[in-house]
């Protein structure tokens, strides 16, 4: 299967399916079925992926979540090395992020996405000067449903202060 981000800037239409769109303006999610008039960006789970602004290989099992949520950052803000327990597509919304994964590190503007395997550690810095905020859609087993996905790779960094505010939109069961 693959896991797709496209941008929309002037609007979109969905019908049901395996898919999520979140308007931009709005601040806002839906799960398969959606109108936005204004810029939104859509994920959708399936077998091809043209036109997509990033896409990636997943593997998930029928039953499994789709979650869409916000990560918000204050300036100056880290999220401690962690994993997470199903992959997803990032895609952020405005500040600048520093991604540090796999050996390599990448910073992200606003609107540029980046995928995340679940199990590879992540490092992220946001921007010292300003707020940053990601939006983002995790495909989870269901027994993640309404829990705290983040977990720390060193158990010290479970007691530091998080900076980063969460916002969950929902979990969805999806079907193969």
């Amino acid at each position: 299967m693959i896991l797709a981000l496209y941008e929309h800037r002037d609007g979109v239409e969905t019908h049901d399916g395996n898919r999520v769109v979140y308007d931009v303006a709005a601040n806002e999610a839906w799960f398969g079925a959606a109108r936005v008039e204004g810029q939104a960006l859509r994920w959708e789970l399936g077998v091809e992926a043209d036109g997509a602004k990033l896409a990636a290989g997943v593997e998930p099992a029928d039953g499994w979540l789709m979650r869409c949520d916000r990560i918000d950052f204050p300036p100056g803000g880290i999220a401690y090395t962690h994993t997470h327990p199903g992959p997803g597509i990032r895609c952020l919304l405005f500040g600048s992020i520093r991604i540090e994964s796999g050996g390599s590190t990448n910073d992200y503007a606003p609107l540029e996405p980046w995928f995340e395997s679940g199990p590879e550690p992540v490092h992220a810095v946001a921007s010292t000067t300003e707020p940053s905020a990601f939006v983002r859609v995790m495909l989870l087993p269901p027994e993640w449903e309404g829990k705290r996905t983040i977990r720390y790779v060193d158990p010290a960094d479970e007691d530091k202060p998080k900076l980063q505010k969460p916002t969950v939109f929902f979990d969805r069961p999806i079907s193969l």
